[in-house]
C-alpha cells in the first residue's frame, strides 16, 4: 500500500542491513533508495510491470557494488587486479543478500511488509541508466517496502520439509523423493485455496521455470550484461 512511511524508517533499515556478515569487512554492497514515482514507473516497466514497485512507498534496489573498493584502490594509486574475478562478483552478491535479509527482519518488525523484486535482472543495463549506476555496479534485486493490505487475506506460502533440504554428513538426492511427492501435494492445495493460476504442482511449475533459455525472462544473457556493466568475471 502507498502509505507513506514514518521519518527515519529507511534509516533504521540500513542500519540493520549494515549489521549483517560481509566477507572480509569488505562491505561490497549498497542500496538505492527510490521513492520517485516517475522512477518508480521506469522501474517497474523493466521488472515485467510488477505493479506493487509502483505502489510502495519506498522501493530499495540491493546492488553488488565493487566500485568503490575499485575507487579507493585507485585513489591511492594501488592495484586492483583481484577484482576482476568471479569470486568478487559472488562476494558482493552475497552481501547483498546479507544485508536485505536484515533489513527485511527489520521492517517485518516494525509492522511492515516487503517483497523482493527478482526481476531488475531482467534489463541490467536499463536498470543501471534509470539508477546512474557506475561500472562495476549491479543491480542483484528489488526490494518493495510498505504496509499490506489489511483487506486481503493471506497464508503463508509453504516450504519444502526439512528432511528434503537438511542433510547430516553428505548429501543425499535420491532420499529427498518421498518429501518432493508430499511437498507436490502440499503446493496444490496451497494453490487451490489461494485461488492461484498455477498449472500442475510444484515439480512442473519449477521444471517449466528452467525449462529453456528463454524461460529466464531475458537473465539467460546475464554474462554478457555483466560484461557490459564493467565485471570481467576472469
Amino acid at each position: 500500500m502507498p502509505d507513506t512511511l514514518p521519518p527515519g524508517t529507511l534509516e533504521t533499515l540500513v542500519a540493520a542491513a549494515q549489521s549483517a556478515s560481509t566477507s572480509s569487512n569488505l562491505q561490497t554492497w549498497s542500496v538505492v533508495a527510490v521513492e520517485d514515482a516517475n522512477r518508480k514507473q521506469k522501474l517497474s516497466q523493466l521488472a515485467s510491470n510488477q505493479a506493487h514497485i509502483r505502489s510502495c512507498p519506498l522501493f530499495l534496489v540491493w546492488l553488488a557494488d565493487l566500485a568503490r573498493l575499485t575507487h579507493i584502490a585507485e585513489s591511492r594509486g594501488l592495484p586492483h587486479e583481484g577484482l576482476d574475478y568471479l569470486e568478487m562478483f559472488l562476494m558482493a552478491a552475497i552481501d547483498a543478500a546479507l544485508a536485505a535479509q536484515n533489513a527485511v527482519v527489520a521492517a517485518e518488525s516494525l509492522g511492515l511488509g516487503t517483497v523482493y523484486i527478482g526481476a531488475l535482472r531482467n534489463h541490467p543495463e536499463s536498470v543501471a541508466e534509470v539508477l546512474d549506476l557506475p561500472p562495476h555496479v549491479f543491480a542483484v534485486f528489488g526490494l518493495c517496502v510498505g504496509y499490506a493490505d489489511s483487506t486481503v487475506e493471506t497464508a503463508i506460502k509453504p516450504r519444502l520439509p526439512q528432511r528434503a533440504v537438511l542433510h547430516r554428513e553428505t548429501y543425499k538426492l535420491t532420499e529427498q523423493d518421498e518429501s518432493i511427492t508430499f511437498y507436490n501435494q502440499v503446493m496444490k492445495a496451497f494453490y487451490n485455496s489461494q485461488q492461484m493460476n498455477v498449472p500442475g504442482d510444484w515439480t512442473e511449475h519449477s521444471a517449466k521455470r528452467v525449462a529453456f533459455a528463454e524461460s529466464l525472462s531475458g537473465r539467460d544473457r546475464l554474462r554478457e550484461a555483466l560484461k557490459n556493466l564493467g565485471f570481467e568475471l576472469r
